[in-house]
């Protein structure tokens, strides 16, 4: 009987075993499909602080900037004794551009006020864009640069952090059908080849997370956002870095923050370690849909040769999609549920759950062991929504 059953192999999930078999506690992690199958398995693997308002999702960001840091060095010490090998974890910064004056003015006032909440930001004059990326198309009004903004491979990371404690027990391939209750309390997990008795079970499903939920007769409005990622060719050396940082345009912000059912669209360009480049980003709430669209690939590849006119040469390889975990207030749920005790959500990131997944890792464990959080875990308590609804 594992003390913890964590639902979800993702990165969130992966980061809640993690911490919580460093606290000492045995853990056993089911996921219907493979490691990082789901959404993480389809992001680009973003860890940001300059896509945030100021308040508790930044101030999660920044701890969770922070924790992937610690990580990427034990990853690395890792890698020199167990050959375990690194994330891919690459501080590069972020760049963010504004088309023109009335967006560079707003998009400086957030990073004012992002500053003020812990987050470090350049203002970028227009004729200092080059010195950032030489490639960038001319004609930009400003931007601002963001030195915590990082990337990491997601699926290694998860598996790194799967794999780094051995009282993690992992069983994928198992469907979770149920939650056994007993008294009014979730004492395990129901699963197509058999109960698994626990202490607790932390609900990390992703954009399933509301289906989970609803297993124990609560309701958590997650919803999937699905959205389009175009991949490149890995790049000749001869390109000399096309792209440097994360690169996007100020409308981005706007696309996170927005509560639009319909399609959206903003550029959003940056480079791997294996040399090929990441376009995006889309967002549609289309249910389930994998339907590839064309019209949305090419959206998203006019507006990358937009930002960087030399990607006009460079071919696209493949697309892939996924589904981001939204909730109506654009916070995650992280917390226990106190209409269903022993129940802990940790879901409903939306496309913030790879750079957030540390931090909900970290303060889910704690919530387990019943020491104080690093953070005030109110905003995202999971019985908020149906007090919005009262």
């Amino acid at each position: 009987m594992p003390d913890v059953v964590v639902i979800g192999a993702g990165i969130v999930g992966a980061s809640c075993a993690y911490y919580a078999a460093r606290e000492g506690l045995s853990v056993t992690v089911v996921d219907r499909g493979a490691v990082a199958a789901g959404t993480t398995g389809a992001g680009e693997g973003n860890v940001l602080v300059s896509d945030k308002e100021p308040g508790p999702e930044l101030d999660l960001a920044l701890l969770s900037g922070r924790l992937w840091h610690r990580l990427a060095e034990e990853s690395e010490e890792a890698e020199k004794h167990a050959g375990l090998g690194d994330f891919e974890y690459e501080p590069k910064g972020g760049l963010v551009v504004a088309e023109d004056d009335r967006v560079l003015r707003a998009l400086t006032e957030l990073a004012g006020r992002q500053e003020s909440s812990g987050a470090e930001t350049r203002p970028v004059a227009a004729g200092e864009l080059a010195d950032y990326e030489p490639h960038l198309a001319p004609g930009f009004a400003g931007g601002v640069f963001y030195p915590q903004d990082a990337q990491v491979q997601p699926m290694l990371a998860a598996a790194r952090l799967l794999r780094r404690w051995p009282r993690v027990a992992l069983r994928t391939g198992t469907e979770v059908t149920g939650l056994v209750v007993q008294r009014g309390r979730v004492t395990g997990v129901r699963t197509d080849a058999g109960d698994i008795p626990a202490g607790a079970v932390v609900n990390a499903g992703g954009t399933w997370g509301g289906e989970i939920a609803a297993l124990a007769g609560v309701t958590l409005p997650i919803l999937p956002r699905r959205g389009f990622i175009l991949v490149t060719e890995p790049l000749d050396p001869a390109y000399g870095g096309l792209v440097r940082h994360k690169v996007y345009t100020a409308a981005y912000v706007a696309g996170v923050a927005s509560e639009a059912a319909g399609l959206e669209t903003s550029a959003v360009v940056e480079a791997t370690r294996a040399g090929t480049v990441l376009i995006g980003a889309s967002r549609e709430r289309v249910g389930f849909d994998r339907t590839v669209s064309l019209p949305v690939l090419a959206r998203l590849a006019r507006q990358a040769v937009a930002l960087f006119p030399a990607l006009a040469e460079v071919r696209a390889i493949r697309a892939y999609c996924g589904f981001r975990p939204y909730c109506p207030d654009h916070l995650p749920v992280i917390g226990a549920d106190p209409r269903v005790p022993g129940l802990y959500h940790a879901c409903g990131h939306e496309g913030a759950g790879i750079g957030l997944a540390p931090a909900t890792g970290l303060l889910t464990t704690r919530l387990l062991t019943g020491a104080t959080p690093e953070l005030d875990l109110t905003p995202f308590r999971p019985d908020r929504f149906a007090e919005a609804a009262a």
